[in-house]
């Protein structure tokens, strides 16, 4: 046990000194793979900063039925029984809201009483309100009663009233699949520069490395050290990213503040939890060491 931690502490010696030899170009590299590793940590406090707003938006579809202005009067009862009999598997309420009703409603508000005051008559039509059942298929569910219920006797008009949520809901799935392929980009870049920086590393010390084998180094010693170089680089690089990241969300979040109370509410973007950080953290280490160990296994071979 104490000849392995031995080595170990003599291998991130090693690392340390050379990035000390090299100072300029190391942190330059750091700084590139810092950058490239902030746009998916970015795209991930976006992502986690709104589902909370989504899940706070009920997703219950509904529909609205809106009548002729000369229709029956009971036409709207009639259509909800017709409704609720046909489709009571796939509805969950049915609800009647005549227009007298809704009049009354709209002049309790005092932005609205005035101008009500002036008509002459009711311009508010019958309202049938058909709250859906969710299920997968509910947006085609939805599209195809739209197209039957509109061409029913004395209906106006059939609207969604929660199609903008399943906008917000595909939207958001679209994000994901976005952030993941970025993600899955800046793993690349992150491959690449690894693998090149070692790869320049181990070009240079090609001697020092033939002479190690022929005194009887292993492989294991000959590769820890660029093993740690690479994780050390990504760590570094990962931590330093959520800083430029914690930085950049300062101006934007001041920039939403006064959008979001202009809307009456509170919104503000935040880094993932501490959890998801340490497994980002963990993960950049883990990438930078495969790619080191890649580099040095095919660029030592002499």
């Amino acid at each position: 046990m104490k000849q392995w931690l031995r080595q170990h502490r003599y291998a991130l010696n090693v690392t340390l000194r050379r990035l000390v030899l090299q100072p300029f170009s190391w942190l330059a590299n750091t700084l590139v793979i810092a950058l490239a590793l902030s746009l998916p940590l970015i795209g991930a406090s976006i992502l986690t900063s709104v589902q909370p707003l989504v899940r706070e938006v009920s997703i219950t579809p509904e529909m609205t039925l809106f009548m002729k202005p000369n229709a029956n009067p009971n036409m709207a009862a009639d259509i909800a029984q017709r409704i609720q009999k046909a489709n009571h598997a796939n509805v969950s309420s049915v609800k009647v809201i005549s227009k007298d009703l809704a009049l009354s409603e709209l002049s309790q508000n005092p932005a609205w009483a005035q101008a009500l005051n002036v008509l002459e008559g009711n311009p508010l039509p019958d309202v049938v309100v058909v709250g859906l059942v969710s299920n997968d298929q509910i947006v085609a569910q939805a599209e195809s009663f739209s197209q039957t219920w509109q061409n029913w006797p004395g209906v106006d008009f059939v609207q969604l009233d929660s199609a903008w949520v399943q906008r917000l809901e595909a939207l958001m799935s679209f994000g994901r699949i976005g952030l993941g392929l970025i993600t899955l980009v800046v793993g690349l870049v992150v491959l690449a520069a690894i693998f090149n920086t070692v790869r320049m590393q181990a070009l240079s010390q090609r001697e020092e490395i033939a002479v190690a084998r022929l005194v009887g180094a292993t492989e294991g010693f000959v590769r820890r050290p660029f093993l740690y170089q690479g994780g050390l680089t990504c760590g570094i690089a990962a931590c330093l990213s959520m800083g430029l990241c914690l930085w950049a969300l300062n101006p934007l979040n001041q920039a939403l503040l006064g959008l979001a109370k202009s809307y009456g509410t509170e919104f503000s973007l935040n880094l993932p939890s501490a959890g998801v950080l340490l497994l980002c953290l963990i993960a950049a280490i883990t990438l930078g060491a495969i790619s080191a160990r890649w580099s040095v296994t095919r660029n030592t071979r002499f």
